[in-house]
């Protein structure tokens, strides 16, 4: 007896539902991306084998070049504000609210706080093209540490992390710690790239 052929059917797979959920995704992790800010300068960190990472969140960073400027920190935005007005009612400055909200984005200062006020008033491009002298640290007019003990009252729990640059001179190193040491930040850790063991 003969078989009988069963007639074959064309396979076609239906790639809209593949294809709205690759749409979905892409456009959630373009949402919820949070970009790296802006870095004032470039710095070259020295290596270390170390893996402990720092929390995304919740950090006050202090920035030093190579030639021994200092810039100063933080990662929230709303303890950035609160640190700028009590910065100003110490140094009986006056800032406006679009002072502050400008303040509030960016992710670094590196400037007396007596140039800051018409730092803020001048657009992006322009505060990139200018040459900041970074936060005074001697021992006359101490406003990092300043920044520093503020930002401590505005959020007790802020992590201090120190990012120098390989070839920082040392006196300007040891000053920064000193001035944390002074106002009472025993504990802080140092940014460093990561190195193979062994290297």
């Amino acid at each position: 007896m003969p078989k009988v052929k069963v007639p074959r059917k064309s396979t076609s797979v239906d790639m809209t539902a593949m294809t709205d959920v690759a749409f979905l995704l892409l456009t959630f992790f373009m949402l919820a991306t949070k970009f790296k800010p802006d870095e004032p300068v470039v710095v070259d960190t020295p290596s270390s084998i170390s893996e402990i990472k720092l929390p995304e969140s919740g950090i006050m960073q202090i920035t030093i070049d190579k030639q021994g400027r200092v810039f100063f920190g933080i990662t929230e935005q709303t303890t950035r504000e609160t640190v700028l007005q009590r910065m100003a009612e110490k140094y009986n400055m006056k800032f406006s609210a679009e002072e502050i909200k400008e303040f509030s984005l960016q992710s670094t200062i590196g400037l007396p706080l007596s140039q800051l006020s018409s730092y803020l008033k001048m657009d992006a491009e322009a505060r990139k093209a200018i040459q900041t002298a970074g936060v005074p640290t001697d021992s006359l007019n101490n406003e990092l540490g300043d920044w520093i003990w503020q930002a401590r009252l505005a959020n007790n729990d802020i992590r201090v992390a120190i990012k120098g640059d390989r070839d920082a001179n040392m006196p300007t190193v040891k000053r920064v710690i000193a001035i944390l040491q002074e106002k009472k930040v025993n504990r802080f850790n140092f940014i460093t790239s990561m190195e193979k063991a062994g290297e």
